[in-house]
């Protein structure tokens, strides 16, 4: 296996594209703007690669785009309540880009940024992106190293793997943004894919999406797919959690995090892609494209829509540094965050 380097667009252009081809044909390719997925070619039940992702054409897409397509997100992923957090007593100000609140790391976010490229030559069959993210950064104290390793596997497995240290005591809580389509992309909405998730409770939000601190069960809720169902069976289902969106997004707990037992099983029957996932984190948000609109630059297609592909964000709980019950995403100075999130793909 070899890693493919080109210009992401232009042949001036100031981003670069990484591929990773594994023996069965699987395609990866990743960008070091954003260390964003850019793509994910896998066979389908008639020996086709099908590309299952959502995204750009171009380096130009990622830099304009605002749904986060394939985006690494830190240094915290997703809501953080009122914007702040405390420390050892100490007060930090965010970004308030989602009303009050702070979103996948506010205004100045990883995903729009540069990541410096480690020398691949050294593993064929990995990308690893690296940022140096200063003290004060997105508001949150101490140097920190971060990076994000891209793997791909012979047994057609994308594996990400989240490293990070910081001088100072700070909140760590990273994850991958890619939009799925088992249909293809542009190959209509994802209603119809079937969805397992070993996830025996969530947690709840207010009305401005931001976590309660309750750990509630999924029994007699249309957030329980510890069966088998379609994606869009429930949805429009009259439940206070949905707070008027026409979809899910939804941080699930994930039963058995673990790297042998999946926490997630995704099936086309139009494809006979199979998707399953692991991870060594607690939570996943479960989010259905609920607000994709048409934008420029998007592959496979003059744009997207609602319902377009669905994310399996790998996470710590939303908002953890201000529930005690949640796990903690809060490191040490000199401690070493490390999670790693695995998606596999075969045909069923």
């Amino acid at each position: 296996m070899t890693v493919q380097v080109n210009a992401f667009g232009a042949a001036d252009a100031p981003a670069k594209i990484f591929s990773l081809t594994n023996a069965n044909g699987m395609k990866v390719s990743v960008t070091d703007f954003g260390a964003s997925v850019v793509s994910i070619l896998v066979p389908s039940k008639t020996g086709a690669l099908t590309d299952v992702t959502l995204g750009y054409n171009s380096y130009e897409g990622y830099l304009n785009g605002e749904s986060f397509q394939g985006a690494s997100v830190g240094r915290i992923a997703n809501r953080i309540g009122g914007g702040s957090i405390v420390i050892d007593g100490v007060t930090y100000t965010l970004d308030k880009n989602f009303g009050e609140d702070t979103l996948h790391g506010g205004f100045d976010q990883y995903g729009k940024r540069f990541w410096e490229t480690a020398d691949i030559a050294s593993a064929p069959d990995a990308v690893t992106f690296r940022l140096l993210s200063p003290n004060g950064d997105q508001g949150m104290p101490g140097n920190a190293d971060i990076s994000v390793a891209y793997t791909l596997t012979d047994d057609n497995a994308l594996e990400i793997r989240y490293r990070a240290v910081s001088d100072a005591d700070t909140f760590f809580n990273f994850t991958n943004h890619t939009y799925f389509n088992l249909n293809g992309a542009g190959h209509g909405n994802v209603l119809n894919h079937r969805l397992l998730l070993n996830c025996g409770h969530f947690t709840p939000t207010d009305a401005d999406c931001v976590s309660t601190g309750e750990i509630r069960s999924v029994e007699g809720t249309p957030f329980d797919f510890r069966t088998p169902k379609s994606i869009g069976r429930d949805i429009g289902i009259d439940d206070e959690q949905f707070h008027g969106e026409s979809g899910f997004d939804q941080n699930y707990v994930i039963d058995h995090p673990s790297l042998e037992i999946p926490f997630a099983r995704v099936w086309s029957e139009e494809t006979g892609i199979e998707l399953t996932a692991f991870t060594n984190l607690p939570g996943v948000q479960l989010y259905t494209g609920n607000f994709l609109t048409a934008e420029s630059d998007l592959r496979n297609g003059p744009g997207f829509g609602i319902y377009d592909g669905f994310t399996l964000e790998t996470q710590y709980f939303p908002d953890t540094p201000h529930h005690e019950n949640f796990p903690s995403a809060l490191y040490g100075a000199g401690q070493e965050m490390s999670s790693t999130t695995v998606y596999q793909f075969s045909v069923k």
